[in-house]
């Protein structure tokens, strides 16, 4: 009932949210093998249900068997699950139930961005003996040179172009955004438009962009980890197994802030409202960090912070 009477209001994507939450309740509804009902939920069913997402869930649509959630996964179900629970409460339809303890797990998640020099090497690969690999090639690069979601730099059209930028209405956050574009990435943009475009899903763009990537020689070895319980789960692959459709605006957000482009002017083309959601994005090593420091301190000329007053008088009094 919930899901229908959302159904008009949402984007699709949120309905496939609501179904992945149900598809949770009926998993951890059969595991214990017992009803779930609203007076259900306290304490302990908050507990045995993040338990079971962790460790016992089975994720489907798997070769081999893999069991448990991320974090952030199991936080989007509880999130979801307060707010309908809210609206139940405020529709009447059951009694208040308190859920302050139904905390929001989340940590922060390791992702790559690629460097301008990386995505020019995807740029001038010869596809000569691969062309059907040639249009996820265009999009990818046009999405890391414009910040565009999948979703949107999808759904493109010839009349988003209007005097060397793009107009374009994002789809998750109904947020206009106009981006200027580099020669390299109008070049793309007009060259798409120049026959009838293949459709192209989600995971069939980030299975090409990683074989792309590959051929590339992205190959350099990135190790991440996550949590599950209190263990630290360490994952080893190559750079190129990482990227995502996701990487691209990642990858541009990174590159325009390391090129000192102001935080807010980057926000104003990714569509970020909030700081805190745009520093999601920067992903940025140690060292990078440290040479952007080092940079800005040879451009105000603070190199040399605690300067030799003596050394001063001994200059003046040569001059």
């Amino acid at each position: 009932d919930y899901v229908e009477s959302k159904r008009k209001w949402v984007k699709p994507a949120t309905i496939t949210v609501y179904n992945n939450m149900i598809g949770h309740f009926e998993a951890f509804e059969k595991f214990r093998e017992l009803p779930i009902t609203f007076s259900s939920f306290d304490y302990q069913f908050y507990e045995d249900f993040r338990d079971f997402l962790t460790f016992e869930y089975e994720i489907p649509r798997k070769k081999k068997p893999v069991y448990g959630l991320r974090e952030n996964t199991i936080g989007k179900t509880i999130k979801q699950f307060r707010i309908f629970i809210k609206d139940r409460v405020k529709r009447k339809i059951i009694p208040a139930i308190d859920l302050s303890d139904y905390k929001i797990p989340e940590e922060e998640t390791d992702a790559i961005y690629l460097t301008y020099e990386e995505i020019g090497r995807i740029y001038h690969l010869d596809l000569t003996d691969q062309p059907d690999l040639e249009p996820y090639r265009r999009w990818f690069v046009l999405a890391c040179l414009t910040g565009l979601r999948f979703s949107d730099f999808s759904a493109l059209r010839p009349e988003d172009l209007q005097q060397d930028m793009l107009y374009k209405k994002q789809e998750k956050s109904e947020h206009w955004v106009v981006i200027p574009l580099r020669r390299e990435a109008k070049e793309i943009f007009t060259e798409q438009f120049k026959s009838e475009l293949p459709y192209i899903c989600n995971s069939d763009f980030n299975k090409k962009i990683k074989e792309l990537a590959k051929m590339a020689g992205i190959c350099q070895t990135i190790k991440f980890s996550y949590k599950k319980g209190n263990k630290m789960i360490q994952e080893i692959r190559p750079k190129w197994a990482w990227i995502t459709s996701h990487t691209a605006r990642r990858s541009f957000c990174t590159n325009e802030f390391l090129k000192g482009t102001p935080v807010y002017l980057i926000m104003k083309i990714s569509g970020h409202k909030r700081e805190k959601d745009f520093y999601k994005y920067i992903r940025i090593t140690p060292e990078e960090a440290a040479q952007k420091i080092k940079t800005l301190w040879m451009e105000r000329g603070d190199m040399e912070v605690f300067k030799n007053p003596l050394k001063r008088v001994i200059n003046m009094q040569s001059a």
